[in-house]
């Protein structure tokens, strides 16, 4: 069955070499006149980014305000610091010069400067968002995907709890990138980042819709285009070609586009947002540490999609008599293929250490918002379930 869909990608993406020189006429034709520029820590000073676009707002006569410090697994207090400074300096529109963690936080403080109560009321359900000042992106890490896509995930720094929304209102009005700017990324960072991208696409092509043939294409072209190019750029990390690929590629893989006509699952994500939480690991490592122990749980339900994925994805070769082994090769490849690029393929690896069973309770029962909630869609975890594939990961 092919799934009904309404496909909305209102960013305006602006990419190549010196695409930053296009920044004030882009804020100021989405109405910018006063702007918070929105950044991590000291990797946009050192490269000298920062300093240009404050430069270029300056020689364009418009006013800024700088709020920096946003720390990967971006936390609700700086998205409160944010609203107040908006609030206090009438801040227009919002420029987040960074990756995903810095474009979420704008979208947060986006959301939270006209809304009278806590803006984490939105992450725990107690209300939905009804406007979003306008955002635009300096890309500098590609991995989440944020600058095209309507989610947004904080952390409140209270329980480390980790929490998404999606809503439209959300999406940037415009993003620049520049693959050059990624030429400094630190090898694991890049792995990271490519991993988050393939596993955007994944949770996409691993749904309960099978037949949009086209969807799927696109979905596999994508997952082996930014496999071939990470290694390319680990080897080289000045490769213009394979680093501007894995850029776009980390656009397309959650704008919604490898979705149409099918559906998502995300059940890696929310296990592994719970990992991130508690232990403060990159996102992109612990998504490749919790991916294969969810796979080999769901593989013998769903095994056609399995091989489709080991045949068409990672050049295995099908064993038309035993189909459950073809999939099963699909997922070492895999799992090689993250040992390949520095990640890990299991908990241990990711943070040092097994996690005790009380973590693991713990993990499951934020999951699952104490047994509330499930997650997935082509295979729908309980909490049962949860724990299950947290102990498979656990080595």
């Amino acid at each position: 069955m092919i799934k009904d869909f309404n496909f909305y990608a209102p960013t305006r993406v602006v990419f190549g070499r010196d695409s930053e020189e296009q920044l004030p006429q882009l804020i100021r034709s989405y109405g910018g006149s006063r702007v918070l520029v929105h950044y991590g820590g000291g990797s946009v000073r050192r490269s000298g980014l920062l300093d240009k676009v404050l430069k270029m707002l300056s020689e364009a006569g418009i006013e800024y305000v700088e709020l920096g410090g946003v720390v990967p697994n971006p936390l609700l207090s700086m998205v409160n610091k944010g609203i107040a400074l908006c609030r206090e300096q009438q801040v227009d529109f919002i420029l987040a010069v960074g990756g995903g963690s810095v474009i979420d936080s704008a979208k947060a403080i986006g959301y939270g400067v006209g809304y009278d109560g806590d803006v984490w009321d939105f992450w725990c359900g107690k209300a939905e968002p009804q406007s979003c000042m306008p955002i635009g992106v300096m890309l500098t890490i590609p991995a989440a995907g944020s600058e095209m896509s309507s989610s947004c995930v904080i952390t409140h720094d209270e329980g480390l709890l980790k929490r998404g929304i999606n809503s439209d209102l959300c999406r940037c009005k415009f993003c620049i990138m520049n693959p050059e700017r990624t030429f400094t990324l630190p090898a694991y960072q890049t792995a990271a980042g490519a991993t988050d991208i393939m596993m955007h696409t994944m949770e996409r092509y691993f749904s309960n819709y099978e037949e949009m043939t086209l969807t799927d294409a696109i979905s596999e072209a994508l997952l082996r285009t930014v496999k071939d190019c990470t290694l390319e750029v680990l080897r080289n990390p000045e490769d213009y070609r394979n680093r501007a690929q894995i850029m776009w590629a980390s656009s397309l893989a959650h704008n919604d586009l490898t979705e149409c006509g099918t559906g998502k699952d995300f059940a890696t994500h929310r296990l592994e947002h719970e990992l991130s939480a508690l232990f403060d690991v990159t996102h992109g490592a612990g998504l490749a540490a919790i991916w294969g122990s969810w796979a080999r749980y769901t593989m013998k339900k769903h095994l056609s999609r399995y091989v489709q994925f080991a045949v068409n994805v990672m050049g295995v070769t099908n064993d038309f008599a035993n189909p459950e082994h073809t999939a099963l090769l699909g997922i070492e490849a895999m799992e090689d293929f993250y040992r390949r690029i520095g990640m890990p393929t299991n908990i241990p690896e990711l943070i040092g250490r097994p996690v005790t069973d009380d973590e693991i309770a713990l993990m499951v029962s934020k999951c699952s918002r104490g047994g509330t909630i499930t997650v997935g869609a082509m295979e729908v975890l309980h909490e049962q379930e949860m724990e299950d594939i947290y102990r498979l990961a656990n080595g």
